[in-house]
């Protein structure tokens, strides 16, 4: 069978570009059978295609290739031994942007997230050396070291010129130096005590948007939640495993295992991370942490102090983050809690669920079909005339920016922790 991509038709038997060698139908031919898909999973699709109106690069290509039925049946291909993991196949893979809208859909409860990394795993080591290597450097070397990603944020203003113009557009153009969050903040001696919860302080986010982590300390204490920040920690691992580096998510993971293990709840204010988080079983058998995504755990627990003023707003459209919607089914609790400001109106965007296009390193490693969901997204956006929108995950914010700022369109984007903060009164905490 020749090879095919999106926008070219499809053969009937297996999705466009899976080469067929008949003579070995039966034989596995993963590379790695260790991380491979599972049979489990891969039978557990009966190919309804329910999926398919709500995957974004069917959406965008119409190709059943860039579906996730088709992907499923390209893995199965291989998983029978009647096509190998060649060029075209890493194609249909690298093309998903693992939002797990499918999944969100799905009648037979397909866990696509997974057999999409482990696929990916499969693809790692047939990559050209350039490209393994940059990943190797990025997401093996840099992300696990907090040293490391210290001295990227410093190197960022000056080399951000000198990046491709795709980086360049959503790299954030500051960087936050201020303090970082404390070791333990303490509700202030008015606030009764609630209990402890360990913050999780993350890469990106502590460097790039490390003003979100302190007002969540301070959101958290004024509560009468003691917060503290476990020695230890590091970048939780999901762009590793979203990117077919299984060995290095799962040492990300052992790692975080080890800072969080006596913590009674873990905080989360990046979806993305909290998502991963949470699967953490998936990676190192019998591992679990009692992670709480902020505005969930906040909303589940009970604001015991209640916002008192305007968070210098009146209107907030609010993002719904693909691995908060889907992975972690938030999508009433942060509105409820935003409401909860006095004179505070939350705005919905128009087909809302749809993903922005971030997807961890999509817009960087797919820039046409990122930049056209970004596109999409900036749009919707901007025809409800809201000025101030909330996201709760680093990498969304980051191409909201860049969308509304290709269309021309001032616009605050703020983490909705962030506004719940600003309607407190300053001393929310005081540092150990």
């Amino acid at each position: 069978m020749s090879a095919t991509v999106p926008g070219e038709p499809l053969g009937s038997e297996l999705p466009a570009g899976v080469r067929f060698i008949g003579e070995r139908l039966g034989e596995p031919r993963w590379p790695s059978p260790t991380d491979a898909p599972a049979e489990a999973d891969l039978s557990s699709c009966v190919a309804c295609g329910l999926c398919l109106p709500h995957c974004p690069t069917y959406r965008l290509t119409g190709e059943e290739s860039a579906s996730p039925r088709g992907r499923i049946t390209a893995m199965r291909a291989v998983s029978d031994g009647a096509a190998d993991v060649d060029a075209t196949f890493a194609r249909f893979m690298d093309l998903c942007l693992v939002c797990r809208a499918c999944e969100d859909v799905c009648p037979s409860h397909v866990p696509f997230g997974r057999m999409m990394e482990r696929a990916r795993t499969q693809i790692e080591p047939r990559r050209p050396a350039g490209a393994r290597f940059l990943r190797w450097l990025g997401l093996d070397v840099v992300l696990p070291h907090p040293s490391l990603v210290a001295a990227a944020s410093i190197v960022q203003p000056v080399a951000r010129p000198f990046l491709p113009k795709r980086v360049r557009a959503f790299v954030p153009r500051r960087v936050h130096r201020g303090p970082r969050v404390p070791p333990v903040t303490h509700p202030a001696p008015d606030v009764p005590a609630r209990g402890t919860v360990a913050l999780l302080t993350g890469c990106v986010q502590d460097r790039w948007f490390r003003d979100v982590n302190r007002a969540t300390a301070r959101v958290l204490a004024r509560n009468g939640w003691r917060v503290v920040v476990p020695n230890g920690q590091a970048c939780c691992g999901a762009l590793a495993a979203h990117n077919g580096r299984l060995e290095t998510a799962r040492k990300q993971a052992r790692r975080n295992l080890a800072a969080f293990a006596r913590a009674d709840h873990v905080v989360v204010n990046a979806a993305g991370c909290g998502a991963h988080l949470e699967s953490y079983g998936e990676l190192v058998d019998g591992a679990a942490l009692p992670v709480r995504d902020v505005m969930a755990f906040l909303h589940d627990e009970g604001l015991s102090a209640e916002p008192r003023g305007g968070a210098g707003v009146d209107r907030v459209a609010y993002h719904d983050a693909c691995h908060a919607l889907r992975a972690q089914k938030i999508h009433a609790q942060p509105r409820a809690l935003l409401r909860s400001i006095p004179g505070l109106e939350v705005v919905e965007i128009p087909e809302g669920d749809r993903c922005c296009g971030a997807a961890g390193l999509y817009n960087v490693v797919e820039p046409e079909l990122s930049g056209r969901l970004s596109a999409e997204k900036a749009a919707a956006i901007a025809s409800t005339g809201v000025t101030t929108i909330a996201s709760a995950n680093p990498g969304c914010t980051m191409q909201i920016a860049a969308g509304l700022r290709s269309l021309g369109v001032g616009a605050e984007i703020v983490h909705p922790i962030q506004l719940l903060d600003r309607a407190y009164p300053s001393e929310a905490g005081t540092p150990a």
